[in-house]
């Protein structure tokens, strides 16, 4: 599979693209002219046989410093699937998976085989793309890269890793009515580690850690949660 950076790395985006204020746009993203943009990514990802899987192991290749934002980012599709139960039980472990490897500092992510070799198919992927169409043009209007050191700063990373681990078991946990908005609040994260915007994610680690106070510590959910986790490592191991 081509990379979504060596299809959509070079003219992702049309100057003469109907309705931009291009101008600004040009202005912001002149720091990184190479780059493309979230919509130019999923505009290469999406593109081919709509039957044919898009492998978690190949949506972040060549994407350097922005490979755990696409990642992420496919990670949190299931989440939007409107059956109960579902969506959480997918997400959810991918999200964690995702947080840990951000708390310990990796520069770039790993995945065990047989993730690595799944995914979404094409065909799910474009309707998704299409819902988020309108709203990728109206962020992209406001969000540039700025404010690296909450991006690439080691506390932030690992600040970063442990709201998307917190996130992750909330979303796996049978809360009702819980899965869009975790979800969104994901993507919220996942926008901002691709268009590189520190202060997108300031908004992010607010909004992620309102989510985990309300929903994990008011409402005992994580600590349950953590109960019965520690239960079943001691039955495995014992």
């Amino acid at each position: 599979m081509t990379s979504a950076a060596d299809r959509g790395g070079h003219g992702g985006r049309d100057p003469q693209h109907e309705g931009r204020d291009d101008d600004g746009d040009d202005r912001r993203r002149s720091e990184r002219p190479h780059e493309a943009g979230t919509r130019a990514l999923l505009d290469a990802i999406v593109a081919g046989d709509p039957d044919e899987v898009v492998k978690f192991g190949d949506v972040f290749n060549g994407l350097g410093n922005r490979s755990f934002g696409m990642l992420l980012f496919v990670s949190t599709l299931p989440a939007f699937i409107p059956i109960p139960g579902v969506g959480g039980a997918i997400s959810g472990p991918l999200v964690v998976l995702v947080g840990l490897q951000l708390l310990i500092g990796l520069r770039r992510p790993w995945l065990p085989g047989f993730i690595a070799r799944r995914g979404p198919h094409r065909g799910a992927m474009v309707k998704f793309r299409n819902l988020l169409a309108p709203w990728l043009t109206r962020l992209e209007r406001f969000v540039s890269p700025r404010a690296p050191a909450l991006l690439d700063h080691r506390a932030a990373n690992a600040f970063t890793g442990l709201l998307l681990v917190l996130l992750g078991i909330l979303l796996s946990l049978p809360i009702p009515f819980t899965n869009f908005l975790f979800g969104a609040l994901l993507l919220l994260f996942a926008f901002a580690l691709l268009e590189r915007d520190g202060k997108l994610m300031a908004i992010a680690w607010v909004a992620g850690s309102v989510a985990v106070v309300v929903f994990g510590v008011l409402s005992g959910s994580l600590a349950k949660a953590a109960a019965e986790w520690i239960a079943l490592a001691r039955a495995k191991l014992g």
